[in-house]
């Protein structure tokens, strides 16, 4: 069992290798011809990307192939934010290869505790672009049919801005994800912001629990890689386990903008992967898209906008529910439970975080904004928060969840940023909640 909070530290990182790509005007790929450039495509053609070497480059082909070698034919494609995604068959997804799809349980989501009365406007839901009616620049529908799903074109353009395809899937500054050791934590901490490979402000309870739920206010910070997420975490060492998901701004791996996002690992780091981008998380909703833009975002001193996020550990597999603008949650797919390899999270999490990460990419970097990029002492309409913030406390059918009691971690100088917990007896109609976030800067 954990039970220092900065041994998270070395969770959460991502590759530094990553290198933008060059912007050029859209133009429209039709899938077969997309597929078929990855098929014929050579080391030497991409020998001016930051790829290795042609294993490595041979690697990375062979996996976008493998991906879609039972995909069949796609029956959409549409543009969004300057990416493609393609509706492929919810059936011959990727990560089903060897399995059966899973029937979403009919009510498992777990219901917040009761409240106080107090103030429960959060702000505006934001919808899912997918379900606006919305055309991309070619006058593609922004949508995908009933059974199929939405699937973010796996594209050698993408992968060959890392060195391997490992650091592609990465979490972490080296490629490798290996989490740190409290005490090697405590030592990185002390050697000063140049050797930070991460910074956070977030909380944590150390609790058995099946999953949890937030309200995540939405922003787009400036920076290399900023965050606001849920992780539920389990086991240790090499054996640490993590079901986790929120928004995410990184430009190199999706976009300017903040973007939904999910993210696993079995192993404390060492594999794991971003949404579809390994064969893991089956998607059964049409309606989300993850790695996906939002159409809208909060705005300082103007509209509030969010959305609700809850794990669920069910019968064996972490369910995902998102509720954006509709009345009700939206049953997005599933980690099966045997991606864990019979681990902790086979059984139950151990710890559930939430709140902001950074990170920079090189020394010469400004820490990227957290949050909205204002402290959260400016509260409302000015700094990023999370709010109804619980855990579920059992593997059943629908249930009530558990208010959180979260421990304040703040890695990182306070003049870049803070994050502010209020405990649900002083909560209101927000439970458990907290303001979080900063401008970050030269030196945190």
């Amino acid at each position: 069992m954990i039970n220092n909070p900065i041994f998270f530290l070395g969770l959460f990182s991502l590759a530094l290798q990553a290198i933008p790509q060059v912007a050029s005007a859209p133009h429209q790929v039709p899938f077969d011809q997309f597929l078929a450039t990855v098929k014929a495509a050579s080391f030497p053609q991409w020998k001016h990307s930051a790829v290795d070497n042609e294993p490595s480059f041979d690697q990375i082909k062979t996996h976008i192939l493998d991906m879609y070698s039972g995909v069949g034919s796609v029956v959409h494609s549409f543009l969004l934010d300057g990416r493609y995604a393609d509706c492929i068959d919810v059936n011959k997804q990727p990560s089903l290869a060897g399995r059966q799809l899973a029937t979403a349980p009919e009510a498992p989501l777990n219901e917040p505790p009761v409240s106080p009365r107090g103030p429960t406007e959060s702000g505006t839901p934001v919808g899912s672009p997918l379900t606006q009616k919305l055309k991309d620049p070619f006058g593609n529908d922004i949508s995908c049919p009933d059974g199929t799903i939405p699937f973010a074109r796996l594209t050698l353009e993408r992968i060959t801005t890392y060195p391997t395809l490992a650091a592609f899937f990465a979490k972490s500054t080296n490629g490798a994800g290996q989490a740190l050791s409290a005490r090697e934590a405590e030592e990185l901490e002390s050697r000063g912001p140049s050797a930070q490979p991460h910074l956070y402000a977030y909380g944590f309870q150390q609790t058995t629990n099946y999953g949890g739920h937030s309200w995540l206010n939405l922003w787009s910070p400036v920076g290399d890689f900023s965050l606001s997420q849920q992780w539920y975490v389990g086991g240790s060492g090499t054996s640490l386990q993590t079901a986790e998901g929120g928004w995410i701004v990184y430009p190199q791996h999706f976009s300017t903008q903040a973007v939904l996002f999910i993210f696993y690992t079995p192993d404390a780091y060492s594999t794991g992967c971003y949404n579809l981008e390994c064969k893991a998380f089956v998607q059964i909703n049409n309606n989300w898209y993850l790695g996906g833009t939002f159409d809208q975002y909060s705005v300082t001193g103007g509209g509030q906008r969010g959305f609700d996020l809850q794990w669920k550990l069910y019968r064996g597999n972490w369910w995902l529910y998102l509720r954006g603008a509709s009345a009700t949650y939206d049953t997005v797919g599933y980690y099966p439970g045997s991606v864990y390899n019979g681990g902790q999270l086979t059984k139950n999490a151990e710890i559930i975080e939430y709140g902001g990460e950074v990170t920079r990419f090189t020394t010469a970097d400004v820490w990227p904004q957290m949050g909205s990029g204002m402290f959260p002492s400016k509260g409302y309409a000015q700094a990023a928060f999370q709010n109804t913030i619980y855990y579920n406390p059992r593997d059943e059918n629908e249930g009530v969840g558990v208010w959180s009691d979260l421990t304040k971690v703040d890695v990182g100088s306070h003049s870049c940023w803070d994050i502010n917990i209020t405990e649900s007896a002083q909560g209101g109609g927000w439970g458990t909640f907290f303001f979080f976030g900063g401008p970050g800067g030269n030196t945190c």
